[in-house]
């Protein structure tokens, strides 16, 4: 997965000049709105960074509790033989009415 880029960073934006002219936006307004942009980008960069990490502490994770996990052949071939021997020892115990019902 790729992740784009933004082509913005905060101090792009803080840095920010805008030419003025006769009938040109308030500059106090545009720099108090470019101020709460900048937190606010800010605060994304942060939290899109803390969920990369957590997103691939994540994964190490799963990756090392899917090896831990994942049977072995042998594993299985155990499995089937005390399930084998527990099927013989109920038709020991129980008689053959048991096993055919």
């Amino acid at each position: 997965m790729t992740i784009e880029r933004t082509q913005l960073n905060a101090k792009d934006i803080l840095e920010k000049n805008f030419k003025t002219s006769m009938r040109g936006y308030n500059q106090e307004e545009v720099d108090e709105f470019l101020d709460a942009v900048i937190q606010d980008y800010e605060s994304f960069s942060q939290e899109i960074e803390r969920l990369r990490q957590e997103n691939e502490r994540l994964k190490k994770q799963t990756d090392s509790s899917a090896t831990r996990t994942r049977p072995s052949a042998s594993s299985h071939q155990v499995n089937y033989d005390v399930l084998k021997r527990l099927s013989n020892l109920e038709k020991a115990v129980f008689g053959k009415k048991y096993a055919d019902s």
